[in-house]
Protein backbone atom coordinates (compact mmCIF):
# COMPACT_ATOMS: atom_id res chain seq x y z
CA UNK A 1 0.00 0.00 0.00
CA UNK A 2 0.83 3.85 -0.50
CA UNK A 3 -0.91 6.47 1.38
CA UNK A 4 -2.33 9.94 0.73
CA UNK A 5 -3.32 12.47 3.82
CA UNK A 6 -5.86 14.78 2.89
CA UNK A 7 -8.16 16.60 4.48
CA UNK A 8 -11.97 15.76 5.76
CA UNK A 9 -13.40 18.26 3.19
CA UNK A 10 -10.69 16.76 0.20
CA UNK A 11 -12.30 13.79 0.82
CA UNK A 12 -15.99 14.67 1.10
CA UNK A 13 -15.08 15.82 -2.70
CA UNK A 14 -13.02 13.27 -3.64
CA UNK A 15 -15.84 11.01 -2.16
CA UNK A 16 -18.49 12.70 -4.51
CA UNK A 17 -16.37 13.47 -7.66
CA UNK A 18 -15.14 9.77 -7.80
CA UNK A 19 -11.80 10.92 -8.48
CA UNK A 20 -9.51 13.36 -6.73
CA UNK A 21 -6.64 16.07 -8.59
CA UNK A 22 -5.40 16.77 -5.53
CA UNK A 23 -4.65 19.36 -2.44
CA UNK A 24 -3.22 22.78 -3.20
CA UNK A 25 -0.17 21.25 -2.52
CA UNK A 26 -0.46 18.80 -5.18
CA UNK A 27 -1.73 21.19 -7.86
CA UNK A 28 0.63 23.37 -7.46
CA UNK A 29 3.77 20.96 -8.10
CA UNK A 30 1.19 19.17 -10.76
CA UNK A 31 1.64 15.82 -9.34
CA UNK A 32 -0.47 14.02 -6.19
CA UNK A 33 2.25 13.27 -3.08
CA UNK A 34 1.58 10.03 -1.74
CA UNK A 35 4.20 8.16 1.30
CA UNK A 36 4.78 5.06 1.12
CA UNK A 37 4.25 3.06 4.51
CA UNK A 38 7.59 3.76 6.25
CA UNK A 39 7.06 7.48 5.09
CA UNK A 40 3.53 8.43 6.21
CA UNK A 41 4.99 9.61 10.05
CA UNK A 42 7.44 11.50 8.74
CA UNK A 43 5.04 12.83 6.41
CA UNK A 44 2.06 13.60 8.50
CA UNK A 45 5.21 15.31 11.04
CA UNK A 46 6.17 17.50 8.26
CA UNK A 47 3.23 18.85 6.73
CA UNK A 48 0.45 18.19 8.82
CA UNK A 49 1.39 19.38 12.44
CA UNK A 50 -1.32 20.77 14.55
CA UNK A 51 -4.07 20.01 11.95
CA UNK A 52 -6.85 17.92 13.08
CA UNK A 53 -9.24 17.45 9.98
CA UNK A 54 -7.43 14.50 8.43
CA UNK A 55 -7.85 11.49 6.57
CA UNK A 56 -5.62 8.77 5.71
CA UNK A 57 -6.03 6.87 2.60
CA UNK A 58 -4.99 4.04 1.85
CA UNK A 59 -3.88 3.70 -2.02
CA UNK A 60 -3.33 -0.02 -4.14
CA UNK A 61 -0.63 1.28 -5.82
CA UNK A 62 -1.85 -1.86 -8.63
CA UNK A 63 -4.67 0.57 -9.39
CA UNK A 64 -3.12 3.11 -10.87
CA UNK A 65 -1.06 2.62 -14.35
CA UNK A 66 1.58 4.55 -15.95
CA UNK A 67 0.77 7.32 -13.72
CA UNK A 68 2.29 6.46 -10.86
CA UNK A 69 6.16 7.25 -10.35
CA UNK A 70 8.87 6.59 -7.55
CA UNK A 71 10.58 9.98 -7.51
CA UNK A 72 13.36 12.13 -5.45
CA UNK A 73 16.50 13.14 -4.34
CA UNK A 74 19.30 11.56 -3.34
CA UNK A 75 18.14 7.77 -1.65
CA UNK A 76 14.59 8.58 -0.41
CA UNK A 77 12.17 8.19 -3.45
CA UNK A 78 8.55 9.03 -2.67
CA UNK A 79 5.23 7.56 -4.72
CA UNK A 80 3.98 10.21 -6.93
CA UNK A 81 1.14 10.35 -8.84
CA UNK A 82 0.10 11.97 -12.19
CA UNK A 83 -3.26 12.60 -12.80
CA UNK A 84 -6.89 12.20 -11.17
CA UNK A 85 -6.75 9.88 -8.49
CA UNK A 86 -9.59 6.99 -9.28
CA UNK A 87 -11.61 6.60 -5.81
CA UNK A 88 -11.36 2.44 -6.88
CA UNK A 89 -8.11 3.22 -6.16
CA UNK A 90 -8.59 3.82 -2.22
CA UNK A 91 -9.08 0.55 -0.26
CA UNK A 92 -9.54 1.88 3.06
CA UNK A 93 -9.74 5.35 4.91
CA UNK A 94 -8.73 5.91 8.52
CA UNK A 95 -9.48 9.52 10.61
CA UNK A 96 -5.89 10.89 11.91
CA UNK A 97 -6.46 11.58 15.20
CA UNK A 98 -3.81 13.63 17.31
CA UNK A 99 -2.44 12.05 20.60
CA UNK A 100 -1.76 13.98 23.79
CA UNK A 101 1.99 14.59 22.35
CA UNK A 102 0.50 16.43 19.45
CA UNK A 103 1.56 13.71 17.10
CA UNK A 104 -0.92 11.91 14.90
CA UNK A 105 -2.07 8.59 15.82
CA UNK A 106 -1.30 6.08 13.08
CA UNK A 107 -3.12 2.65 12.25
CA UNK A 108 -0.52 0.27 14.07
CA UNK A 109 0.75 -1.76 10.67
CA UNK A 110 2.38 2.52 10.14
CA UNK A 111 3.95 2.10 13.32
Amino acid sequence: MIYKICTQNEWRHFSAAGEFAGSPDDLRDGFIHLSGPDQVARTAAKFFTGKTDLILLAVDPGRLGDGLRWEGTGSTLYPHFYGLLPIAAVVSTTPLAVGPDGRHILPPELG
